[in-house]
């Protein structure tokens, strides 16, 4: 599985004006059409915002986050009555990204003007291409591989895909991920002797280690271990396990997801290993793991940008929220889409974006927008801007596991 790689308070609005009423014919003509990049926009002096990600399938813990998240917001922002307003609709992709194609064109199809997703990264790196051939505004919450923005260099340090211009990313990309993970555990000293385990048949995984690696040699932690799993054989780890126990690793570096995640926390605790572990946001959902005996995460360590037990009243807020509409605690990926929303919504604002415009029109001042000094505190980081690469700059937070529930670390 791939996923990756997760309210403050608002200025009052300026009451809704009445730019729908004065649409022209021509404008009403071209709302929704195939191309993504019509003449005409919304009808309903809404702007039409897009979401997809897995809401069934093995993924879907991701997708139904990001999905809550998102409406949470735009609840928020239509109850507010400002000037931005939207209409909000959600497409499963069961993290396919033939599915994901499809579920962008169904937006499409309805009208879709600004798009947040898809969810996950292989789905996303599909539908970017998409979105980029029709100029739609693309801001993802969790897709993290440099493919998803492109005009990023490989492991080896080539650039084998053109910058996507219309696409910006809300969360950590995964090299990112990989020298932060690296710069923190030399920096807390939580480990002399490091063991990797990784999945190499993953973009999201690889991407990861190849980067951690290079940062841990820079940072002078020893790595004494190194082994891999692929998406087809990840339920025994005991080689890996074994391999990394005979080195001496006094701490296993895990930047993979959830699911293999508690089998190898299982099995270490069946032979009697017991070295640190440490994580990456795809680890986020582990004490959900249907069957998995939770006390084994106790003192899990990952880095993540949003922590649901913080203290802040914008975290506060937010998972009080999430709580009484959704019965349930957000993860990183909930809060990561909320502040997709108020981004899009700040940006519309801030460019006199009216919902009678087409998509292509819209993407044009957006992209110009967001890489151009603009700056948001949200759930998931203060003052964050973005290059006009697409990459978005804020520090990431160590979450540890304490007592069955994520605790800040720092």
């Amino acid at each position: 599985m791939e996923s990756n790689r997760f309210g403050v308070t608002r200025r009052n609005f300026v009451k809704l004006s009445g730019a729908a009423g004065i649409l022209s014919v021509a404008g009403l003509a071209g709302c929704g059409s195939k191309d993504g990049s019509s003449e005409g926009g919304s009808e309903g002096g809404k702007f039409k915002l897009g979401n997809i990600g897995p809401l069934t399938g093995a993924a879907a813990l991701y997708g139904t986050a990001t999905k809550n998240g998102a409406q949470i917001a735009v609840d928020e922002i239509n109850a507010a009555g400002g000037s931005v307003q939207f209409e909000h609709q959600v497409e499963d992709d069961e993290h396919d990204p033939e599915k994901s194609v499809n579920a962008y064109n169904k937006l499409k199809d309805w009208g879709l003007q600004i798009l947040v997703g898809p969810t996950t990264t292989t789905p996303c790196v599909a539908v970017s291409a998409e979105t980029n051939s029709d100029n739609v505004f693309e801001l993802t919450p969790s897709a993290s591989s440099n493919d998803v923005i492109g005009g990023q260099p490989d492991a080896d340090g080539n650039v084998t895909t053109p910058r996507k211009a219309n696409v910006f990313q809300m969360c950590f990309t995964d090299p990112n991920q990989g020298t932060a993970s690296a710069q923190y555990i030399a920096k807390k000293k939580l480990g002399a002797k490091v063991g990797i385990i990784y999945n190499n048949s993953d973009a999201y995984s690889t991407g990861i280690y190849t980067k951690f690696k290079s940062e841990a040699a820079n940072q002078g932690l020893e790595v004494v271990s190194e082994s891999t799993f692929t998406d087809d054989n990840q339920s025994d780890f005991s080689v890996q396990l074994n391999d990394a126990k005979s080195a001496g690793a006094d701490l296993l570096f895990l930047p993979i997801y959830y699911t293999p995640a508690s089998l190898i926390l299982t099995q270490a605790n069946g032979m009697g290993y017991a070295p640190k572990f440490f994580g990456v946001d795809g680890m986020d959902g582990i004490l959900t793991v249907e069957g998995f005996d939770t006390k084994l995460a106790e003192g899990v360590m990952l880095l993540t940008p949003f922590v649901a037990t913080a203290t802040d009243d914008a975290t506060k807020k937010f998972v009080d929220a999430y709580k009484k509409a959704y019965n349930d605690t957000p993860i990183q990926f909930a809060a990561d889409a909320y502040d997709c929303v108020y981004v899009i919504r700040d940006l519309l604002e801030k460019t006199e974006c009216t919902p009678d415009m087409s998509a292509s029109d819209i993407c044009d001042k957006l992209k110009a927008a967001i890489a151009d000094g603009y700056s948001y505190t949200g759930l998931t980081g203060e003052s964050m801007t973005w290059k006009d690469t697409g990459e978005v700059s804020k520090e990431p937070k160590g979450m540890v596991i304490k007592n069955g529930e994520y605790q800040p670390l720092d």
